[in-house]
């Protein structure tokens, strides 16, 4: 199972995306965009699966997911009917020096924070509820107006929980782009199986040493932690479909179940058991 990227693309005439989403039994999708995304969910209950963070959602959560992180469409495995209303939206889309205006300062903040994933309670929720409901029928200007009202209250209030998602994040320069995905994809395609770090090395066109601090500094983690918090991702979406233990441990590049074991907890905070015990 690989992470898919999804292109999304503004609405004619509007330099954001909004959509009113209505589905049920939705197939698993598990993929990422460089988008950012403020979710309500007008209607239904399931599980919530961003990076690494799994909890229950109910009906009314509203939800501000930053650019790149891998997550699980919320109406996979929704308990009943679903409906959500999304936002999808760039830093840059009102230009790049959009956010530098010292007027949004605060949506500057809330920006960055969204990228560990935010979670919005109590009058904010209603509130921003209320208007998300709305911008669907309006026209293209007034949500425009209504978007940046959202983004000011939601920079400014103090109802919002950190969902601490610790994904993993590939942002890096234009410039080391082709190499760095041709790195993730050599990763993506080979992970079940051991991988050479000289093998490695020599598709990024560097020596290992060479190699190894590149990528810590692109990255802020080592290559081998980089493999093993890949692999753990994968055995998350895996334990979706109530396999064993063992065969994901197998099916995911480990060679034995007390690394696979102490890797998993190392990156979830949970045994591989504990992590499939939430999800029953």
């Amino acid at each position: 199972m690989k992470t898919e990227y999804e292109n999304i693309t503004p609405d004619k005439g509007s330099s954001f995306k909004v959509l009113r989403w209505r589905s049920h039994e939705d197939r698993f999708f598990w993929h990422q965009h460089p988008e950012y995304e403020i979710v309500y969910i007008h209607k239904g209950t399931g599980k919530r699966h961003i990076g690494q963070h799994l909890s229950h959602f109910e009906e009314g959560a509203l939800m501000f997911i930053g650019p790149n992180i891998p997550h699980l469409n919320f109406g996979y495995g929704a308990d009943n009917e679903h409906e959500e209303i999304v936002i999808q939206l760039r830093d840059d889309f009102l230009g790049e020096s959009f956010l530098q205006s010292p007027e949004l300062h605060a949506i500057k903040r809330l920006f960055e924070l969204s990228k560990q994933g935010l979670n919005f309670y109590g009058k904010t929720q209603r509130n921003v509820a209320s208007q998300m409901l709305r911008m669907p029928s309006l026209n293209y200007f007034e949500r425009l107006i209504q978007l940046l009202l959202i983004l000011q209250e939601l920079a400014t209030t103090k109802e919002y929980n950190l969902l601490k998602i610790n994904g993993i994040s590939y942002e890096h320069s234009h410039r080391e782009e082709a190499r760095i995905r041709q790195i993730y994809a050599f990763v993506e395609k080979n992970y079940r199986s051991e991988i050479d770090l000289q093998t490695v090395a020599d598709l990024a066109s560097l020596t290992v040493p060479s190699f190894c601090r590149y990528f810590k500094k692109i990255t802020q983690m080592t290559f081998t932690d980089f493999v093993n918090e890949y692999r753990v991702k994968q055995a998350c979406k895996m334990f979706t479909q109530n396999p064993s233990v063992t065969d994901v441990c197998y099916s995911n590049g480990f060679n034995n179940l007390s690394h696979f074991t102490k890797t998993f907890k190392s990156v979830t905070g949970k045994t591989p058991r504990e992590y499939k015990k939430e999800l029953i």
